[in-house]
């Protein structure tokens, strides 16, 4: 029987339930996230969302948003989900499917799909999504790195010296809040592209500044890690030109990261929450 895989990336807008055989999404349903919910119910609607395929995989991988310690899932920014601290994600997954489960965090995921499938081709890589936060993943000398606590790669979480988290500096959540100070609107990140490509000079600035910084994160990882390449990827790293922007403010040449966009898109999480599943033995 050829090994098949459910897979289940559980974000803070959507569900994403596949059925995945290697580097192959078979099938997909997509529903929205309740954030109001609970894991048990996201899990509940995952599993109706799979019932097409019943008796169709061997196995349960998940990719969450937050943090996966030992298969308990805590939040990491509760205005993304909120979740109970140590939630038993797998023991959950395993009750529900009947089925050997595994968890781990979507980032982290999609790093190890890029670095088996995806742009990594088997390199050393760090992967950054740069969305509504900004989060990571780092597969090093061929191992996925995870940490002693599941918290390996959250480069959003990195302060600077006044104690404010990078994604606070960089992410879709400050392109709304800085868009809103320069022009008395609401806007969103797709918003500020949009005004960009249309010539206004106050999103074409907030596009820069982020784009500055994350430059900035890409130098100080490089010189902490110095892995061959460094993907970017999620709505804001994947907008047109913005890794471009990324690239121009980079480092002098003999230190610059190597820099490309991430490839597989938002498959990313399944098909590497259910590669890591085989793998993680």
């Amino acid at each position: 029987m050829t090994d098949t895989c459910l897979a289940i990336d559980i974000g803070g807008t959507k569900i994403l339930v596949a059925l995945v055989q290697g580097s192959t999404v078979l099938a997909r349903q997509v529903m929205s996230t309740e954030p109001s919910a609970d894991p048990q119910s996201w899990i509940e609607h995952a599993y109706s969302l799979s019932r097409p395929w019943a008796g169709q995989y061997q196995r349960v991988a998940a990719a969450v948003t937050g943090i996966v310690t030992a298969g308990k899932w805590t939040t990491l920014n509760p205005r993304t989900l909120a979740i109970k601290n140590d939630f038993p994600l797998q023991q959950a997954l395993h009750q529900r499917l009947q089925c050997p489960a595994l968890a781990l965090n979507d980032a982290q995921a999609a790093a190890w799909a890029e670095y088996r499938f995806g742009a990594g081709q088997h390199r050393d890589l760090v992967f950054i999504t740069v969305s509504t936060g900004v989060g990571g993943g780092m597969v090093l000398n061929g191992s996925l790195r995870q940490g002693q606590t599941g918290i390996a790669g959250h480069f959003g979480q990195w302060r600077d010296m006044a104690g404010t988290r990078f994604e606070d500096s960089v992410s879709g959540r400050w392109f709304a809040q800085a868009a809103a100070a320069a022009t008395g609107r609401e806007h969103d990140a797709r918003s500020v592209f949009t005004a960009a490509a249309a010539g206004a000079a106050w999103a074409e600035s907030l596009i820069d500044t982020s784009a500055r910084r994350v430059a900035m994160l890409c130098g100080n990882i490089q010189h902490a890690f110095d892995p061959d390449l460094i993907l970017l990827g999620g709505g804001i790293g994947l907008a047109p030109g913005f890794l471009d922007r990324v690239r121009a403010h980079a480092d002098a040449p003999r230190f610059a990261p190597s820099l490309a966009r991430a490839q597989l898109g938002d498959e990313a999480g399944v098909l590497g929450a259910a590669d890591w599943s085989s793998v993680d033995q």
